[in-house]
């Protein structure tokens, strides 16, 4: 089998000429990972560390799909539909995520309310099943709370719970994460894109042999040649492996996730929803995210919306335990796929989040294709180590995983947040919350403020972010749009939903990439509609003052409004 891809190999670079359209980019790779979220950066990385040549596509930025709409918790216990060895890989990977990229996790406490005996007894015996696990990894038992311990903790609690069970979770930021791969991927040789598309797979005589990707800025048409090519594109699995022409069947579940404008607990929260889910409030950055939905979906992944059944599902459940939830602002909702398995008879909530490496030669005599799903984002780079386990046995190389061994880029060397902020003269917080998505590297982005004053400017004041971040995530993160910038710096995320900050990034951004003012003003206008889409399915009465003061701010510049017959609806 090696042999004959080594010969397929070889027949395509002597036809090369032939076969490749004009103004078209021919390069060769031992792997192809198409996929820009955190599973196809993990086999990325992976694969680079093992020395293999690779290339990685993802046709609109990297985190925007599926690991960018989820809610960051590096899964625990309570609520997840598993059998004992998956939560024995979770585990195990959250230790492996602590010693990898440790700037980018916190510890998250959590109380799950009951309001009952029997509630009590039943939730603590399914917390203590998971600590068999998880007490081998040095994690903290689970706690029973009376009512009046969890209420000096947290006192907009319901007043009528029985008690609580405390235990403790760890979160991550996602969008992070996968550029620190991707950066970690890049300096072992990968090469990296985002924004290429990919719209065929290039097979013969059941071999795949490579893709054709469309440049979406450009619209240039590029072909790429590999030994072997990885479908690690989540939801959009099955739509990919058509163009192999092969099958994978998928289960997809879809979450609905909402932001309220600020922190508004001290600790998590998690309970059974009205729906016979379990529901989260989560303290997150400088917001809360309560969700998620659990649902069957089978429609087009690139239309999906919310709907006010989901918003009410979770406020309705949730307001159980915080009667006092639906006064908080929600500044937006987002929905995302999650990739699973193909399971039969198993309500959605139910089905199981295991994964599965699908070697297409093995079961549809496809050979140089393989595709991944099912997963979370917790196991993300297991799932890539056995992803990566089958490319070396294909391509017949004894070479052996380290990606558990070596930190990422972000975790190079500790940093003492307080001499920085006092060398630069900046406020601690925002040192810190650097830190928490750049670590070390920070040194390197403060350092420039020496060459320019103007640099420790605050560019977004919800989160904060400065222009010295911006310009370092402008020049090493592969940023095309503003949105991409949100992914890398949280700017435009908080409670403004970027009405204050827009007008600044796209001065920076027109300065540094030569932009004319009618390319500043479509790249305005672009941003501040992708972030009304997640507004909109969420306007409420506490919510539209601060659409209509953006509307104000940005007038004439087309942005979706809001008519008189919607303003009656909300």
């Amino acid at each position: 089998m090696c042999y004959y891809n080594s010969v397929v190999f070889l027949y395509i670079k002597l036809l090369a000429n032939d076969i490749v359209q004009k103004g078209d980019i021919l390069r060769e790779y031992d792997v192809i990972v198409i996929g820009g979220g955190v599973t196809g950066a993990g086999i990325a990385r992976d694969a680079a560390m093992r020395g293999f040549k690779t290339l990685i596509l993802e046709r609109k930025d990297f985190s925007s799909g599926v690991t960018g709409a989820c809610m960051g918790m590096v899964a625990g216990p309570v609520g997840l539909p598993v059998e004992r060895e998956f939560n024995e890989w979770n585990v195990q990977e959250a230790q492996v995520l602590k010693q990898i990229a440790a700037p980018l996790m916190h510890t998250v406490p959590f109380l799950t309310p009951v309001f009952s005996e029997t509630e009590a007894v039943n939730q603590y015996k399914f917390l203590q099943l998971y600590y068999e696990i998880a007490k081998k990894y040095g994690e903290r038992e689970p706690v029973f709370l009376s009512r009046e311990h969890a209420l000096k903790l947290e006192p907009r609690l319901n007043k009528e719970i029985y008690g609580a069970t405390y235990h403790e979770e760890y979160a991550i930021d996602v969008f992070r994460l996968v550029i620190e791969n991707l950066l970690s991927a890049e300096n072992y040789g990968a090469d990296v894109y985002n924004y290429h598309e990919v719209t065929r797979i290039l097979k013969k005589n059941g071999q795949v042999y490579g893709v054709v990707a469309k440049d979406i800025l450009t619209g240039n048409e590029k072909e790429f040649y590999g030994k072997i090519v990885v479908n690690a594109t989540g939801p959009w699995a099955s739509k990919i492996a058509g163009l192999a022409d092969v099958e994978v069947k998928m289960r997809p579940t879809k979450g609905v996730i909402l932001i309220l404008e600020r922190r508004i607990t001290n600790v998590g929260l998690q309970m059974l929803g009205i729906d016979m889910t379990f529901k989260e409030l989560v303290p997150h950055e400088n917001t809360t995210l309560i969700g998620p939905t659990s649902d069957d979906y089978f429609g087009d992944p690139d239309e999906l919306t919310i709907t006010r059944t989901e918003i009410e599902l979770i406020l309705e459940s949730l307001s159980r335990l915080l009667p006092s939830l639906r006064e908080h602002r929600i500044i937006r909702g987002m929905a995302g796929l999650r990739p699973l398995l193909y399971k039969w008879g198993k309500p959605a909530a139910k089905v199981p989040r295991d994964f599965k490496v699908f070697d297409h030669e093995e079961q549809d005599d496809v050979g140089g294709f393989i595709s991944v799903v099912g997963g979370n984002m917790t196991i993300y780079r297991l799932m890539a180590e056995k992803t990566v386990d089958l490319i070396a046995k294909l391509l017949d190389k004894d070479v052996k995983c380290r990606t558990h061994l070596e930190p990422l880029p972000v975790n190079e060397k500790p940093v003492n947040i307080s001499e920085l902020s006092q060398k630069y003269n900046i406020p601690e917080i925002i040192v810190r919350n650097m830190y928490t998505r750049q670590g070390s590297k920070i040194e390197k982005i403060l350092s420039m403020i020496e060459e320019n004053e103007s640099y420790k400017s605050i560019i977004c004041t919800c989160e904060p972010v400065i222009t010295a971040e911006v310009i370092y995530s402008l020049e090493h993160e592969w940023v095309n749009t503003v949105d991409d910038l949100r992914r890398r710096t949280r700017i435009g995320v908080g409670p403004c939903q970027g009405s204050f900050c827009t007008h600044k990034v796209i001065a920076l951004l027109a300065k540094r990439k030569g932009w004319g003012p009618l390319k500043a003003q479509q790249e305005m206008l672009a941003f501040l509609n992708e972030r009304w889409k997640g507004k909109y399915p969420i306007l409420s009465k506490t919510q539209i003052p601060q659409e209509e003061l953006t509307q104000a701010i940005y007038v004439g510049l087309g942005l979706r409004s809001i008519n008189s017959t919607e303003r009656d609806e909300i």
